[in-house]
């Protein structure tokens, strides 16, 4: 089995720490992989670049690699694609012509997806405005089930985690079960106290909210600020943007979704399509909740009390996404109600198998080739 990988904002600096974690089976297993490498015209020379040193890797689950400027191209039976490539808000832009901008970029995308992809491909967006680029692309692409298509919050999930470890003294693979609510900006909501917990070395699960109860106003102030702002600190220490980090929760992210699962009891973050109102959330919005994932699909998870600190917090957010949409919604020419759910039946999939069972130019020409996260 090959599994059609498509990228796109492939020749930055995310597309290159991404790369090799894709062509080297992290993310699929032992699966061949055939990557499509999406860029601008402009770009095409350093990704030929890029295209041999993936060959002198000589990874042996790569199978071929192709360069393109066309989404019909890179997107045509593909299995998974990656939106990277996205236009970065500039200096003096208001918010609204931000998305706006990316909205005429991942309308062609969800577009292209629509017409060329495979019936079940999974669709994962990294460039921001994530949570609306993720929502304008399934709008367009009508075919595909709305289950298909995740916003990463990811990232944000592991800086949590990563923010708790350092506070508390443990590793971060020790804190599972935080929380990232509502958009990838500066309204999320990282939330360590409704349902998180920390695996002691004796193997016991106590509570963050437990082991964070003399510490409350950090983990309602200071936690919750530095999140929110990882990425610009991150940009005001290396003069540039998280490339790295983004490219390693995206491939974690895809190897959960799609390969090995959450494990019982465990959730991770993710940006997906709200079609049940979960947690009194709007529906028709892309909102990131608890998840656990099964069989190459994602399943919020459902139940968690919410203190009425966190109902605030899931309100501004939301608030946030509800304007992000009505402004996409300005130019494609929809009504922003809710995507009606669409689902496809496996047996009917090109590629047959979730890969959990095996363990135009000038709409592109805007297109940024880093994404600051």
């Amino acid at each position: 089995m090959v599994i059609r990988v498509a990228l796109s904002g492939a020749a930055g600096n995310i597309g290159y720490a991404l790369l090799p974690l894709l062509a080297s089976g992290y993310v699929f297993g032992s699966n061949a992989v055939e990557l499509r490498l999406l860029e601008i015209p402009q770009a095409v020379g350093s990704l030929t670049g890029t295209k041999m040193e993936l060959m002198d890797c000589s990874f042996p689950c790569l199978t071929d690699v192709i360069i393109t400027t066309d989404p019909l191209v890179a997107f045509n039976n593909a299995d998974v694609i990656i939106l990277v490539g996205g236009m970065p808000r500039r200096k003096g832009m208001a918010r609204k012509d931000l998305i706006q901008a990316n909205t005429k970029i991942f309308s062609s995308m969800g577009k292209a997806i629509e017409e060329v992809a495979s019936s079940n491909v999974k669709v994962l967006v990294v460039a921001n405005p994530a949570n609306t680029n993720c929502l304008v692309a399934l709008t367009e692409a009508s075919k595909i089930p709305t289950k298909n298509f995740c916003a990463l919050t990811y990232l944000d999930h592991q800086r949590a985690k990563g923010q708790i470890a350092t506070r508390l003294g443990v590793s971060a693979n020790s804190i599972k079960n935080v929380t990232i609510w509502g958009n990838h900006s500066e309204t999320q909501y990282p939330d360590a106290l409704s349902g998180g917990y920390c695996v002691a070395k004796d193997g016991t699960k106590v509570p963050l909210s437990e082991m964070l109860a003399n510490d409350i106003d950090w983990a309602t102030t200071d936690f919750i600020y530095d999140v929110q702002n990882r990425g610009k600190a991150v940009i005001e220490a290396r003069g540039l943007s998280s490339a790295m980090s983004a490219a390693q929760a995206t491939a974690d992210c895809l190897r959960t979704w799609l390969v090995t699962g959450t494990k019982t009891g465990e959730t991770i973050s993710m940006a997906v399509y709200n079609d049940q109102g979960y947690y009194g959330v709007k529906e028709g919005i892309v909102f990131s909740f608890p998840c656990e994932c099964r069989n190459g699909e994602w399943f919020v998870k459902e139940g968690l009390q919410l203190s009425d600190f966190s109902r605030n917090k899931l309100n501004i957010t939301e608030a946030e996404l509800v304007e992000e949409m009505a402004a996409a919604h300005e130019l494609i020419g929809t009504s922003p109600a809710p995507v009606k759910i669409r689902t496809v039946s496996m047996s009917t999939c090109s590629s047959g198998l979730s890969l959990a069972t095996t363990a135009t130019e000038s709409d592109m020409s805007s297109v940024c080739l880093t994404s600051r996260m």
